[in-house]
């Protein structure tokens, strides 16, 4: 394992929803290969989109809304606004959800830790689905373009 830092450049970052179906996409930031036992990613979620309900049973899952609006089910409804930050703890089931019918909703995603019953981890799944290039939409809200 290296101790080199890890880069990203804007031009290489792309866009990954784990099936063709998916409306909720990550955009990869570091994991596991990089030497982190975490993996942090860019998520994106379509006006009304939702994962189905899920769990990550030795991981917690962390989100940042940037921006957009939201709902997280888990035990009860909890709305998310700019500037929340849901902490999910392992093994809890919850599904997160954008509220907007016209706005995307964006949030920073930490999976600590990047292990469990996946093989590969949550990053390797998320990196081995279908890859697009990010849009204006979300090169405007992540970057201020």
């Amino acid at each position: 394992m290296s101790t080199s830092p890890v880069l990203r450049h804007l031009g290489d970052l792309k866009k990954y929803g784990i099936t063709a179906q998916d409306n909720v996409k990550q955009i990869y930031l570091a994991g596991p290969d990089d030497g982190c036992s975490a993996s942090v990613f860019f998520e994106v979620w379509e006006p009304g989109a939702s994962q189905p309900p899920n769990s990550h049973p030795c991981s917690a899952e962390t989100f940042v809304i940037l921006s957009g609006q939201g709902r997280a089910h888990c035990d009860d409804t909890t709305d998310l606004v700019p500037g929340d930050v849901l902490v999910l703890p392992a093994g809890s089931v919850h599904q997160v959800e954008n509220s907007s019918a016209t706005q995307r909703m964006y949030a920073v995603t930490v999976m600590a830790s990047d292990m469990g019953a996946m093989a590969g981890g949550f990053a390797a799944l998320v990196t081995g689905g279908l890859a697009e290039d990010l849009d204006e939409l979300d090169l405007n809200a992540l970057f201020s373009r």
